[in-house]
């Protein structure tokens, strides 16, 4: 499976973030970052998140582009777009209620205008912004980074619909848990 990858790119109001291939936890610190960067950005008009070539979006990469799109919904006359195409992230943005912060479109369902469009806008010449975790090598600081991000994004996930607080209310409380024995 293709290795996730983050590239961003702001111009003209404009702020894109795409992600691709197998986009997991190993990237949240990465997507954190960039939330935050388009959170205090001035001049912002609008916010497309294109994972027309993202082949797997795990739920903790999810719950933070659903931050990203509440971060900016007070601040844009249009919501957040989502443009996916492939159909299991399509599936998984339904089902996590994504409809509820952003707009979600099917990467097929856009006229050829507006594809183009989005590429013209493209990540393409900006860098991989991925600082990938390798959970083997992680300090004890690192791993309550990480389980912290894992618990944010998916407390926001809940946030988004009674399907969601059912599916991870075990995983919070587990995470909880071990963050209590956790020596402070």
């Amino acid at each position: 499976m293709d290795e996730g990858r983050i590239q961003a790119v702001f111009e003209d109001g404009l702020f894109v973030l795409k992600l691709s291939g197998d986009v997991r936890l190993t990237l949240c610190a990465t997507l954190d970052q960039q939330v935050q960067r388009v959170a205090a950005v001035e001049g912002l008009e609008s916010v497309i998140i294109d994972l027309r070539e993202a082949t797997n979006v795990d739920s903790t990469a999810l719950g933070f582009l659903a931050k990203l799109a509440l971060a900016v919904r007070d601040r844009l006359v249009m919501p957040a777009q989502v443009v996916a195409a492939h159909p299991d992230v399509l599936t998984m943005l339904k089902v996590m209620g994504f409809d509820e912060v952003a707009s979600v479109v099917d990467a097929g369902s856009l006229p050829e205008a507006d594809q183009a469009d989005l590429d013209g806008a493209s990540c393409s010449n900006a860098p991989a912004l991925n600082e990938s975790q390798d959970d083997a090598d992680a300090s004890p600081q690192q791993e309550q980074e990480l389980r912290g991000r894992i618990l944010e994004a998916h407390r926001l996930l809940m946030c988004l619909n009674g399907h969601n607080r059912l599916e991870f209310q075990p995983l919070i409380e587990l995470l909880e848990s071990e963050e209590h024995r956790q020596p402070h």
